[in-house]
Formats: C-alpha cells, sequence, structure tokens
C-alpha cells in the first residue's frame, strides 16, 4: 500500500506547478488554481508522509520528486509547448531509470 501512497503522491506533486502555471495564465480563475495548488500540495505532503512509514525516506524522496518532476516535464510538453529536445528526454529518462531502479532494489 505504501507504494500506492507514494505513486499518488507523486500525482498530486504535479499539481501545484500545473495549478501556478494555470493561475499565470488565466487571470479569470487565478484564486481557483492557486486553490488547486494548494490542496496538490497538502495531498502531496500528507501521502508521501504515510508512503514513508513503510518506505526509506531517501528512496520516497527521490521516487515522489522523479514521479513531479517527470510528469511535469510532460505535461508542459504536451499542453504548453516546452521544448522536446533529444538531450531533454535523454535526461528525462536518467530520473526515470533511477526510479524504477530504487524500486526494484527496495
Amino acid at each position: 500500500m505504501a507504494w500506492i501512497y507514494l505513486l499518488l503522491a507523486g500525482l498530486f506533486e504535479i499539481g501545484w506547478p500545473l495549478g501556478f502555471k494555470l493561475a499565470g495564465e488565466s487571470p479569470r480563475f487565478h484564486l481557483l488554481y492557486l486553490l488547486l495548488a494548494v490542496v496538490s500540495m497538502g495531498l502531496s505532503g500528507w501521502l508521501l508522509y504515510l508512503a514513508q512509514r513503510d518506505i526509506p525516506m531517501g528512496t520516497a524522496y527521490l521516487v515522489w520528486t522523479g514521479i513531479g518532476g517527470i510528469g511535469t516535464v510532460l505535461i508542459g510538453i504536451l499542453f504548453f509547448h516546452d521544448a522536446v529536445t533529444v538531450w531533454r528526454l535523454f535526461f528525462l529518462s536518467l530520473v526515470l531509470i533511477g526510479i524504477v531502479g530504487l524500486k526494484m532494489v527496495h
């Protein structure tokens, strides 16, 4: 169950930079998107706390930030026209390899 908590924590970790981005681009819904960011932060942190009861702190933290980072980069590429370069994808794949590796050795 701890790994499910950690996966969900990582997914909510994507929500706060997304909320900030949307708040900056949409003055009409500025407060709604800021609320999305704050709620995502809270849920992400709480789920990380639950996951760390069974997963070592360093592993949980790296997986959590990795999921959040990879997810945020992918959302940026897919929805906000962020740059897609070979080097960017290469280094992103290294983060993914590190996450999978930590899961395998846990």
